[in-house]
């Protein structure tokens, strides 16, 4: 019998994946490079990620979705049944083809960083050796110190991202808030008649939703909430998918 949680970034100061990040500035950065064959291995060791509001209906098709036990109840995408396991990354560190990748690892390594005393937003690269290489093959800025599509790119991509986590945290908050969460066990049954006890984190609990204050379930439906709670409700299926994951790695382990 195992016990297996999500792993948590809430006490940590820099953000689950991010180590070192670094604003990116043209005079100081015009030799490096995105690495060339920078992949998904930085997922490896992972088995919960976090998801904006606008894309739990496409993530409700491919992983569980929770809730963070904290104050904020973070929706997350449960990747692994065991710590330290991403089920969808292989050997090779390619993500399962017949997946969507949530936003939140594919804005990695760029990310916004506010800057001290002030509500301005700087495009920050992780400078690391995993991330990070000198070369031109894929440069943040050209010779002429300008952004680089690559960088003009990450830049749309990481405002876009902003916006949806501040939808996100107005919705999360809201859904704590509310009573509706409860704590959740799931229980697997997996090959050789083992079972993991997954803990951890919240869901929605459905009779509680059902008895929701008119008043309140129609300000949410106002505000466009609702097929968020739907996509987390059906993503509940998703554990039989988890499941059938983890028996597969446990037979090529085991061959």
């Amino acid at each position: 019998m195992a016990n297996e949680t999500p792993k948590e970034q809430a006490a940590t100061q820099l953000p689950l994946f991010y180590k070192q990040p670094m604003p990116l500035d043209a005079k100081k950065h015009n030799e490096l490079s995105l690495k060339k064959d920078f992949g998904f291995g930085f997922t490896k060791d992972i088995n919960a990620v976090p998801v904006n509001m606008i894309e739990m209906p496409q993530i409700s098709h491919h992983y569980p979705i929770a809730f963070s036990p904290d104050a904020n109840a973070t929706p997350v995408a449960i990747l692994g049944l065991r710590d330290n396991e991403n089920l969808f990354l292989d050997a090779k560190n390619n993500w399962d083809l017949s997946t969507y990748i949530p936003a939140y690892i594919r804005r990695y390594p760029f990310i916004f960083s506010e800057l001290p005393n002030s509500d301005q937003l700087t495009l920050c690269i992780d400078n690391t050796p995993e991330a990070v290489e000198k070369g031109t093959s894929q440069p943040f800025f050209d010779g002429e110190g300008n952004p680089s599509d690559l960088s003009k790119n990450a830049l749309e991509f990481c405002k876009s991202y902003h916006a949806a986590s501040g939808q996100t945290l107005e919705f999360s908050k809201a859904i704590a808030d509310s009573g509706l969460l409860i704590e959740r066990e799931a229980q697997i049954n997996i090959s050789g008649n083992r079972r993991i006890n997954f803990s951890g984190f919240k869901i929605i609990d459905e009779k509680k939703f059902a008895e929701l204050d008119d008043k309140v379930f129609l300000e949410w439906r106002a505000k466009g909430w609702l097929p968020f709670i739907y996509a987390h409700l059906f993503s509940g299926a998703q554990w039989q998918n988890l499941t059938r994951r983890l028996n597969e790695r446990l037979e090529k382990e085991a061959a």
